[in-house]
């Protein structure tokens, strides 16, 4: 028997083009599923392995679908390996209900395991390198030094409403977008003074 599993990540996004590509493929029973990649809890999906018997072929529109990430699907694809039923992607041609189709899935995963296994290598030397030159990785800090004393002044000339906005800007060195910017972190309600522009 042929199952359909078709996910969309939100409730914006409509199931319509999965249906369709399932039921042409002949699908008897087609799961549908809202819920985002990184979400863990999937009911629907939890229904369909739990429906299957030996000898049915689930059919997404692509693998993308049926795997919160490529752990995961190389898991429910064992987990369907032992039931003895066979994966069909309509978009991606992967069908492990033949030798052929088995092989080429797993090569497939390989190389991608291997592509992610290279661009984290990549990662950790580029910091290392990074950090051999004295720079830090991760998020910049908030603000230079510099940056806080002009956000302290803006604030002040602000709350003075003695110059206009233009002014203070021209008065710090800043343009008036990094003025308002300044004034929303050090927590100033902008309109909340009465300044000339």
């Amino acid at each position: 028997m042929k199952i359909g599993y078709a996910r969309v990540s939100t409730k914006e996004q409509v199931l319509d083009l999965q249906i369709d590509a399932l039921t042409k493929d002949g699908c008897e029973m087609i799961f549908k599923e809202t819920a985002s990649g990184a979400k863990t809890e999937r009911p629907e999906l939890q229904k369909l392995l739990s429906h299957l018997r030996k000898g049915d072929i689930v059919v997404v529109y692509k693998l993308d679908r049926l795997g919160r990430s490529l752990k995961h699907l190389l898991e429910v694809v064992a987990e369907l390996n032992q039931k003895e039923v066979g994966i069909r992607s309509i978009n991606d041609a992967i069908d492990t209900t033949t030798p052929q189709g088995r092989l080429f899935f797993n090569i497939s995963a390989s190389f991608a395991e291997f592509e992610r296994e290279l661009i984290r290598e990549r990662t950790k030397s580029g910091l290392e390198a990074a950090r051999a030159r004295g720079r830090k990785g991760g998020r910049r800090q908030g603000m230079t030094k510099g940056a806080e004393q002009k956000a302290i002044l803006a604030e002040t000339y602000y709350k003075e409403g003695k110059l206009g906005v233009n002014q203070i800007a021209k008065e710090i060195g800043v343009s008036k977008m990094t003025l308002y910017k300044y004034l929303r972190y050090r927590g100033v309600k902008i309109g909340a003074y009465n300044l000339k522009q």
